[in-house]
């Protein structure tokens, strides 16, 4: 299974950006995609994850804010990022799990300026 990103880049604050998150190879129909991101000095973590059923999951500091969702025919995630911040500058990875293994696709830089 590989996993293409896109759509990272550079925002000012109170700016919109949107990730992209394509799937491909033999993937198992049920699985939750999901983007984590990584800010220098500090651990990966959650952003937002959806369920092949359409459960959707958010870290607190991106509620209201933030919106996954997901194209189950074409195995692509999106992340729609609204009313940005410097502190949400990182590096975003893409995750797909199953409940045999994860996957993980390359980081894409979104840099927030104030």
């Amino acid at each position: 299974v590989q996993l293409q990103a896109s759509g990272g880049g550079l925002a000012q604050a109170g700016g919109s950006l949107r990730l992209s998150c394509a799937a491909s190879g033999s993937i198992f129909s049920i699985n939750t995609m999901g983007w984590y991101r990584q800010a220098p000095g500090k651990q990966r973590e959650l952003v937002a994850s959806i369920t092949s059923g359409g459960s959707t999951n958010y870290a607190d500091s991106v509620k209201g804010r933030f919106t996954i969702s997901r194209d189950n025919a074409k195995n692509t995630v999106y992340l729609q990022m609204n009313s940005l911040t410097p502190e949400d500058t990182a590096v975003y990875y893409c995750n797909l799990e199953t409940w045999y293994s994860a996957y993980w696709g390359q980081g894409t830089l979104v840099t927030v300026s104030s």
